[in-house]
């Protein structure tokens, strides 16, 4: 676990509860974009993820959550990542992106991807991480 100046903590976590999970989606604006009315398909992807990092407030609340699925030598996409309104603006976004590349394997070795929110379009060149325009994919059905 590592404490920034701020008193926010930041660690891997494997376990994360549902409900906390659900929560902090909420409190972020990504529950629209997730099944957080689904408890067991969030438990599934949640117990899937390879690699969770958790941002936390000095009392232990979530405030912050990057899930991803990782090879851990190659490629890792970024999934989920989550902040808490209330704690938007403050660089734990960034700071969860960097360590999520980090403990992925590294910048030299694996690629992290993202999809991300038409909201968020204009977030992401400004923590450093470049538009791809080669990506292709197939979309949910349901």
């Amino acid at each position: 676990m590592e404490t920034s100046s701020d008193g926010v903590s930041y660690a891997v976590e494997g376990a994360l509860a549902v409900e906390e999970f659900i929560n902090v989606l909420r409190r972020s604006g990504l529950a629209e974009r997730r099944p957080v009315d689904d408890p067991g398909t969030v438990s599934s992807m949640l117990k899937n993820a390879s690699l969770i990092i958790c941002a936390r407030d000095g009392a232990g609340r979530l405030i912050g959550v990057a899930r991803s699925l990782t090879d851990f030598s190659y490629c890792c996409y970024l999934s989920d990542l989550a902040v808490d309104r209330a704690w938007q603006g403050q660089g734990i976004g960034r700071h969860l992106i960097d360590l999520t590349h980090e403990k992925a394997g590294g910048a030299k070795a694996v690629t992290l991807l993202l999809l991300s929110a038409p909201g968020s379009m204009a977030y992401y060149p400004k923590v450093a991480l470049a538009h791809f325009d080669n990506c292709f994919g197939r979309r949910r059905m349901g």
